[in-house]
């Protein structure tokens, strides 16, 4: 995103305490890059931008209906993406996409940029990753950390491509359990 994650967090947090002007401001941010995004993922794979304004509108009332589950100790656009492109795959899904077709895509256009976060964050990254099986560890590597497409990567680690598919999907939520205990007090 462009906009400056902190900036959003604080619009969030002002509407969360009941600014409902800062609230309106928000979505009204959020829905320009949640336009773009979707019509950008959409238009790869032979989509219609109607279909991108629909799943704009169904990202931004997820946002709305989930906003209790937001964490104001974090930042805001990686929450929002997580909840974005899970409409976009639930969409896909419902529509019969072909699974080739989904984009396995990196965050950059939309998540949050803290450099003095940076290494803290690669540290626990890896700590996190080193908790995996090779195959799992090694799949999201590729794909999701060195920017590689899934052909690519499934070349280069030996595997095939629904392999290095599966082994990122069970990886991240293996990834996401692990975080939910490190949460618990």
């Amino acid at each position: 995103m462009t906009t400056d994650d902190a900036e959003l967090r604080s619009l969030m947090t002002a509407g969360l305490t009941g600014d409902a002007a800062a609230y309106r401001i928000l979505l009204d941010r959020l829905s320009g890059h949640l336009r773009a995004y979707y019509k950008a993922k959409l238009s790869r794979i032979g989509r219609s931008a109607a279909e991108a304004e629909d799943l704009m509108q169904e990202a931004l009332l997820a946002i709305h209906t989930r906003r209790a589950t937001y964490d104001p100790a974090e930042p805001l656009t990686p929450w929002v993406y997580a909840i974005a492109r899970y409409k976009l795959i639930d969409h896909l899904r419902r529509t019969r996409a072909s699974r080739a077709d989904v984009p396995i895509d990196d965050a950059e256009d939309i998540m949050a940029r803290d450099d003095y976060v940076g290494a803290d964050s690669a540290r626990d990254l890896g700590k996190l990753l080193g908790q995996l099986p090779d195959k799992m560890r090694r799949a999201i590597q590729s794909v999701k950390l060195e920017g590689l497409s899934v052909a690519e990567a499934a070349r280069r680690r030996g595997m095939s491509e629904p392999a290095v598919k599966v082994n990122v999907h069970r990886g991240l939520k293996a990834l996401a359990a692990l975080l939910g205990r490190e949460k618990q007090p």
